[in-house]
């Protein structure tokens, strides 16, 4: 390889965006994740609240 050769590479490398894009779309992709993830556990205690009134309801008080 010649210098030229090796900052032609260098140079288009430097350029090249598509490695940028994949780990924007990996980062928000994780930032999801998390989100979800928080919004079940915040929720989740409410929601088992309601389904175990529900079923008390359906089944005359008898623990579920």
């Amino acid at each position: 390889m010649t210098l030229h050769t090796i900052r032609t590479s260098i140079s288009r490398f430097a350029k090249d965006e598509d490695g940028l894009t994949i780990v924007e779309y990996a980062v928000a992709g994780g930032l999801i994740t998390v989100l979800v993830a928080a919004a079940f556990v915040l929720l989740g205690g409410a929601v088992d609240t309601k389904i175990r009134a529900l079923c008390q309801a359906v089944n005359g008080n008898v623990a579920c």
